[in-house]
């Protein structure tokens, strides 16, 4: 009936790193064998016999599978993930230029007719109008000079 119980101040302090090392490299092998399982699926080159195979194999045999794995394919790993990396970037940026409209700087004829629409409501003079249409003509639209042709609209 004397059961021994363990307390904090019991457990030596070697211990704990020990215990602490072990912790930390149990969750750094499940994040390599995750991180080999995606790569295993994110490699276009691979045939889907070859995915099935190393998929089993580093299942089947994770610490044998892993280590061949990194051996024998780890070092291209990095690469396919940067490759990766570039695509959804350039994907991303492709996404947000369509959204913006594409270019990003309206044509001349856009500018003209947003100048023209402006005259039209009387936010601006004729002579106004003929400044800004010059410039949108020579390529230095009214948005680089914007002192030549902003104003506050009159009501």
């Amino acid at each position: 009936m004397s059961a021994q119980t363990y307390l904090a101040y019991d457990y030596p302090l070697l211990s704990v790193f020990w215990s602490m090392l072990l912790f930390f490299l149990w969750i750094l092998w499940f994040v390599l064998l995750f991180r080999i399982v995606v790569d295993i699926f994110r490699d276009d080159e691979m045939s889907g016999w070859a995915k099935a195979g190393w998929l089993a194999f580093t299942v089947l045999l994770p610490f044998l599978g892993v280590f061949v794995y990194v051996v024998a394919r780890g070092k291209n790993m990095g690469r396919r993930e940067v490759a990766q990396a570039r695509a959804q970037q350039e994907a991303f940026d492709a996404h947000i230029r369509e959204a913006a409209g594409g270019t990003g700087r309206p044509s001349s004829i856009d500018e003209l007719a947003k100048l023209s629409e402006i005259r039209a409501r009387g936010d601006i003079t004729d002579e106004e109008f003929r400044r800004a249409k010059e410039l949108v003509l020579t390529g230095h639209g009214p948005a680089e000079h914007t002192g030549s042709t902003a104003r506050t609209p009159r009501r």
